[in-house]
């Protein structure tokens, strides 16, 4: 039987999930930090990225000072073959992978749970700006935003199953940053000032092209900018180093300028266009996981949202087939992206997501 006051907290090393131990540990939780070590850092990447051997040994030292058991399991390679291989094929394929996403779904939470149930914890925790709430009209845990916009991060938790929500706990979802720091820095913790990492924790300096290059031992060729019509415009750099809405470093001379449209990898072409042509009412998605409730039985309005950074418009989301949902916005969203989420809102509450095709 599973022990309701032990909680497996996932220590980062960063300045949020410490602070949610300290407030678990203060609501008198017997808690036990655990970092997963998933990359090898290089010298370009330390202080920048998440992972780090210098966040190991954050995460253990906080862990020391609050006096709570730590330890650190080594999943590189399952790291490996679920995030940097998804990532590498989804450039490969023409798409724009979000690896933190990927990270969140088949690593982190997966292998969080299973020390949880090696230490027959009932609850694991992170420090994740999210809330959850247990509904009990329709007996289904509901994930819900950070109370303060600036860091919600329910965005990159859409893909959690009703498993993990009923164990799950997020002590900071409600605080800002800012009284985050505040309690760190009370507690002196080592890493109450350190910055958010930024970039993806396995790419040099952000070059991912350089990374998939390394990684796939190829370079990849010279192709057409071309226009929808099939204009032939201008000779592009390599396909894998173009994102759908970029507009800067395209290197083609115009009056007016152009953006990517998609990528064509069959043929080696990049699409491009002027503004007005990157505007969509309608994408589809699938790998759909849906929090509010087990399947989409008819047609709902809710808000969804393209990007991280993007703002909740308003759109219909319907199921296409058995595995597919097609969504239709209300006014024409600008640069929807294949292999990025699309998730749903319902006010603060997470209904669902999935990616984009």
């Amino acid at each position: 039987m599973l022990n309701e006051n032990k909680v497996i907290v996932a220590m980062s090393g960063g300045v949020d999930s410490s602070v949610a131990a300290y407030l678990l540990k203060e609501q008198g939780y017997d808690c036990h930090g655990v970092t997963l070590k998933l990359y090898d850092e290089t010298d370009d990447n330390a202080g920048k990225a998440c992972c780090t051997d210098k966040d190991v040994e954050d995460a253990r030292s906080i862990s020391e000072s609050l006096g709570i058991p730590f330890c650190v399991y080594d999943f590189k390679d399952d790291f490996k073959g679920e995030v940097i291989d998804r990532f590498v094929k989804g450039y490969l394929n023409g798409e724009t992978p979000n690896p933190c996403i990927d990270c969140n779904r088949y690593i982190k939470f997966r292998h969080i749970l299973k020390a949880a149930d090696k230490f027959d914890a009932r609850f694991i925790s992170t420090g994740h700006y999210a809330c959850t709430e247990f509904d009990k009209g329709s007996g289904r845990y509901l994930l819900k935003k950070g109370k303060y916009d600036m860091k919600d991060q329910s965005y990159v938790l859409y893909s959690l199953t009703q498993d993990k929500l009923s164990r799950l706990l997020l002590p900071i979802g409600e605080m800002k940053k800012e009284e985050v720091r505040e309690i760190a820095e009370k507690c002196g913790f080592i890493n109450s000032a350190k910055p958010d990492s930024q970039d993806i924790c396995f790419v040099k300096n952000g070059d991912y092209v350089s990374f998939i290059e390394d990684y796939c031992k190829k370079k990849f060729p010279e192709g057409n900018f071309v226009e929808r019509s099939g204009k032939i415009i201008a000779r592009h750099k390599g396909i894998i180093g173009y994102t759908v809405g970029q507009r800067k470093g395209l290197g083609i001379a115009s009056t007016e300028p152009y953006f990517v449209l998609e990528k064509n990898v069959e043929r080696n072409e990049i699409i491009i266009g002027r503004a007005e042509e990157q505007y969509h009412k309608t994408i589809t998605a699938d790998d759909v996981n849906w929090i509010a409730f087990e399947k989409l039985t008819s047609p709902l309005k809710l808000t969804a949202k393209i990007r991280y950074k993007h703002k909740e418009v308003p759109a219909t989301v319907s199921q296409l087939d058995d595995k597919k949902i097609i969504v239709e916005f209300d006014e024409p969203q600008r640069a929807p992206a294949k292999g990025q989420a699309v998730v749903f809102y319902d006010g603060d509450y997470v209904i669902g997501g999935g990616k984009i095709l």
